[in-house]
């Protein structure tokens, strides 16, 4: 019937009712909601403009009736768009959301612009609502609609996933998952079978409809969708592998394939088909085939000839199913192959039978769960653990990567059969094996929405794991080094326990980052950790280098507990020397100090102030150290005067004084001034005293070594302690501690601090048994020991008392001198070189000289007579350094050209011309000593010098050491004598008396050589 027959009423009514019954179809759509209620809520807008060109009798106009038929056409069009989608598969409706949105705002400007046109033709009679109907136009005529961001950015990312050929089972149940979501579907087998029957016949719709660009589209779609894991029930994945099994059961255990057959194969390029298709011959070719061969304009059969009357395709569903059923026996028994040669324990075969396996999950993702369900998984995990083949290691690492990639269950499996262990052992071993093992960690930490929070917890409590994490990240592969970061990172933002892991394996970075600029409870628990670690110099030097000692610094001002941690690790910081140049330019010793001697001060924190104190002053240099944060020296006398002060406080407890005494001994050995201050300004002496009767042992013991340095500068009011009941027996106490080295030198030191001349002191300590603990540290101790036990023992060499000098030589000091001459330090070397003198000095005394007789041979005793003394000697009765072998070592000490050896040893072999210079001149002469002596004139100080003189001067009284040396003498005495006129008078004076005797004896020709024995 013609339009323009039928009442415009009746129309107006027809059209109402069209637009009620759309505008209610509208508001039901399931996908882009937002758009189609736009569109419904102005068709019910129209409604009111239609009843009222009704009531007010529309005008019956040519322009009247068109702009109506307009409106019912679009009207009609936004009917079937809603008709259209809202019964489709959900997941189409989400992928063709951009479609389906720009179709909605196309109708609804339509729609908007037809009503445009009827207002215009009933301008009159509308005229009553003409501003609403003005407004509901313009207003639909400008609508703009969008997809949501949400759906755009899943739509977007499937695309992306699509042109990249993103195939893997991880994207799919990624994009499976958000699409699911997006469109209200349950993430459950039972229901992603259903959509996606549902999409699969959109799929077949658009074939027949000869979309082909669509079909692929769609194609694609469906492909990946189904390797999602949420796409398969597992139990039919099992029950159809089963089957299989049961099936290839029939074929021979060596059989690998199964061949195809001809009708398995396209007509056209004679492969296995994937999607077949028949025409209307019967012919079956690929799909994909088919459609170049007749896009190329060929329109007969590519197996007859005969032309095709109908060119339309349809799907060959029964053959397809037979096609997967081949492919899928054929994946049985090459599940069935691998499995024999994974057991066969044969390297080559297990390398075959992986490839086999990578190819077999390539080809399907189905392979996965049936390679799990065969005990492949398991197995390979096994020979992972046996195998000592890094490429049969490295090859399962991959393989296992393949295998859990996007797969939950089989990361489980992995999980589930301790891999874990295997696979970090793999982290340590070549480049290339720890690659394949970090990047399959990384694959099993995560899940479909990012990290697996509860494996990444279970991996953390793995032994070993952090460490070699932490050591690859120091690696050759950066790409190992940036996988292992990133996987710690999840690990320390899960448990910050992971960080001190790491910390524990020397990655210190970002324990550092959470001390500067982490909570509060995050920094107290990263210090603790610093605390708790056991740590070497490189590593205290690697974590001031990463800069942890200036927020430690500034969590001393913090609260209790921040104080006592942050120090308890500066203490443990500062025990290397690199540290230590980063805390005083940093200002920490200043802010210690203040820590320190504050009057609220508690215990714990002196005694760790006291601890700091103590390293700082550790070393020899230790004194740069003691600086303000501009590098200003610190006044240490009132640092000495506060560490004394500290062992009067009544609280101080052992745990407090030592560390203080520890600091006070360290500070003092920086240099002799300090310790004078000690003594005078602060009574040092006083104080430190008493701390030798203390309970504690090693109060003791650093109470010796500060009076070691002490006594120096006021030895005699030691002397008036050691005298006391007890006292000196603590200090031989001290000398005859072989297990400390340090407190056995401060105790002979202390000892040869301590006058002489107490002649009461020598012998108490003689009756204290001194001497054999002072000759044992000779036998045993340090080297610094030893120098100080040599100083020592100058008060029982004294010449003045022959007796301590006979006990001295009786306990067997003498050898040990003499092979300090040859072997000691160049102190030892003089010490012992001048103690052999002060025995030597005794020995012209000690020597029974035999009277003169006719005949010299009826004497009492046939021993030989000293050639320096002239009588009998012996090292125990008149101590002869020549009884004693020690002339050839005295001699070498003049070669050395070292001052302080050489002049100890001229002094000592003046000793052997006390007796008689001729003989001892003699003994000189045969000894080679006459030489070296003079060519200390040389090289010697003035003191050296002025001491071979006077020793020259005895010499040269003999006329035959005259003629002997006279010669070479006198060029070297003039040299002396011209250099000394203008720089020491009273050695050229001495020069010219030697070089006197020389020219005296060179104008005589008599011999004054007095006789033999004489």
């Amino acid at each position: 019937m013609a339009m323009e027959l039928i009442p415009v009423g009746t129309i107006l009514a027809v059209l109402t009712n069209q637009v009620i019954k759309t505008a209610n179809a509208a508001k039901d759509v399931l996908i882009e909601k937002d758009s189609f209620r736009v569109l419904s809520k102005h068709l019910f807008d129209i409604e009111p403009v239609l009843k009222e060109l009704q009531l007010q009798e529309l005008n019956d106009s040519q322009a009247a009736r068109l702009a109506l038929e307009s409106l019912e056409a679009d009207v009609k069009k936004a009917n079937n768009l809603v008709e259209k989608y809202k019964n489709r598969a959900r997941f189409y409706l989400l992928v063709k959301c951009r479609y389906i949105v720009k179709e909605v705002q196309d109708v609804t400007r339509d729609i908007g612009r037809s009503l445009a046109a009827l207002s215009l033709a009933n301008t009159e009679v509308l005229s009553r609502i003409s501003d609403q109907v003005n407004r509901l136009q313009n207003e639909m005529q400008r609508v703009e609609f969008e997809a949501s961001n949400s759906q755009l950015q899943i739509v977007d990312k499937l695309n992306q996933g699509l042109r990249d050929q993103k195939l893997d089972q991880g994207f799919a149940n990624d994009m499976l998952e958000e699409i699911a979501r997006a469109v209200g579907v349950p993430v459950e087998p039972s229901e992603i079978s259903k959509e996606l029957a549902s999409f699969r016949r959109e799929k077949e719709e658009a074939a027949n409809r000869k979309e082909r660009a669509e079909v692929f589209f769609l194609e694609q779609i469906i492909e990946l969708l189904s390797r999602a894991d949420a796409a398969r029930d597992y139990e039919e994945v099992k029950k159809q592998y089963l089957q299989r099994v049961q099936v290839i059961e029939l074929y021979d255990e060596k059989e690998e394939c199964i061949p195809p057959l001809n009708s398995f194969l396209c007509r056209i390029c004679e492969d296995v088909m994937v999607d077949p298709v028949s025409l209307c011959t019967g012919t079956t070719c690929e799909r994909a085939a088919i459609e170049d061969w007749l896009d190329s304009g060929i329109r007969t059969d590519p197996e007859t000839g005969e032309v095709l009357e109908d060119t339309s395709l349809r799907s060959n569903l029964p053959l397809r199913q037979s096609i997967e059923e081949w492919r899928e026996l054929n994946y049985c028994l090459n599940i069935r192959s691998s499995k024999a040669k994974l057991l066969s324990g044969v390297d080559s075969s297990v390398e075959e039978a992986l490839s086999q396996m990578q190819v077999l999950m390539r080809e399907n993702s189905i392979n996965k769960d049936w390679i799990s369900i065969g005990g492949l998984t398991d197995i390979i995990i096994s020979i992972l653990g046996s195998s000592h083949n890094k490429d049969v290691k490295r090859k399962i690492l991959i393989t296992l990567k393949d295998v859990v990639e996007g797969h939950a269950r089989n990361k489980e499996r992995v999980i589930e059969f301790e891999g874990w262990d295997h696979i970090i052992r793999c982290l340590g071993r070549d480049a290339s094996t720890s690659k394949a093992a970090v990047e399959l960690l990384y694959e099993l930490l995560q899940e479909r929405s990012g990290w697996n929070v509860s494996v990444c917890r279970k991996f953390s409590q793995q032994c070993s794991a952090i460490l070699f994490l932490v050591t690859l990240l120091k690696g050759p592969l950066r790409e190992s080094a940036e996988t292992a970061e990133k996987i710690l990172m999840k690990l320390f933002e899960i448990d910050e326990e992971n960080i001190s892991r790491a910390a524990m394996s020397g990655w210190y970075k970002p324990l550092i980052d959470h001390i500067i600029q982490g909570p509060e409870s995050s920094r107290i628990s990263m210090v603790k950790t610093i605390v708790n670690m056991e740590l070497v110099d490189l590593n205290l030097k690697l974590l001031g280098e990463e800069g942890v000692i200036p927020p430690l610094l500034e969590m001393v001002s913090g609260n209790i507990e921040s104080k006592e941690l942050s120090l308890s690790a500066l203490v443990k910081l500062s025990g290397c020397h690199a540290n230590k140049e980063l805390m005083a330019a940093a200002g920490g010793v200043p802010l210690v100090l203040k820590l320190m001697f504050s009057p609220q001060a508690r215990p714990f924190i002196v005694v760790k102030c006291s601890e700091i104190l103590e390293k700082l002053s550790s070393e020899d240099d230790g004194i740069k150290f003691f600086v303000d944060e501009e590098g200003t020296q610190l006044e240490l006398e009132p640092i000495i005067t506060n560490l004394l002060a500290l062992q009067q406080k009544p609280y101080s407890a052992h745990n407090v004084r030592r560390p203080a005494l520890h600091a006070l001994l360290g500070i003092c050995r920086f240099e002799a001034g300090l310790v004078k201050k000690a003594v005078l300004t602060a009574n040092g002496l006083s104080l430190v005293l008493p701390l030798l009767d203390d309970s504690d042992s090693e109060i003791r013991e650093i109470a010796i070594s500060l009076l070691f340095l002490f006594s120096q500068h006021e030895p005699q009011g030691v002397v008036e302690y050691l005298l006391k009941p007890r006292r000196l027996e603590a200090l031989v106490g001290f000398l005859e501690n072989d297990d400390k080295g340090d407190v056995q030198m401060a105790a002979a030191g202390l000892l040869a601090n301590l006058p002489k001349s107490e002649r009461a002191l020598t012998m108490k300590l003689i009756e204290l048994n001194g001497i054999d603990a002072i000759l044992n540290i000779l036998r045993n101790g340090t080297m610094e020991a030893k120098e100080n036990a040599l100083s020592a023992l100058f008060r029982f060499s004294d010449p003045t008392n022959p007796e301590s000098q006979r006990i001295l030589v009786g306990g067997g000091a003498y050898p040990l001198l003499v092979n300090f001459l040859k072997a000691g330090s160049i102190t030892a070397k003089a010490r012992a070189a001048a103690l052999i003198g002060n025995l030597s000095t005794s020995s012209p005394k000690l020597t029974v000289v035999s009277k003169s007789s006719s005949c010299w041979c009826f004497r009492a005793s046939r021993d030989p007579l000293c050639l320096a003394h002239g009588g009998i000697c012996s090292v125990t009765a008149t101590f002869c350094l020549l009884e004693a072998h020690a002339l050839p070592a005295l001699v070498k000490l003049l070669h050395g050209e070292v001052h302080a050896t050489a002049y100890e040893a001229i002094q000592t072999l003046s000793t052997l011309l006390e007796a008689s210079p001729q003989r001892g001149a003699n003994v000189l002469h045969k000894a080679d000593a006459i030489k070296p002596i003079l060519e200390t004139l040389t090289w010697g100080t003035d003191e050296l010098k002025e001491e071979a003189l006077g020793l020259l001067e005895k010499i040269f009284v003999s006329k035959e050491m005259v003629e002997n040396y006279g010669s070479a003498a006198r060029l070297l005495l003039v040299g002396v004598t011209g250099r000394s006129v203008h720089e020491n008078g009273h050695i050229g004076r001495k020069a010219a008396k030697v070089l006197s005797l020389l020219e005296r004896y060179s104008r005589s020709s008599t011999s004054l050589l007095p006789g033999l024995h004489g």
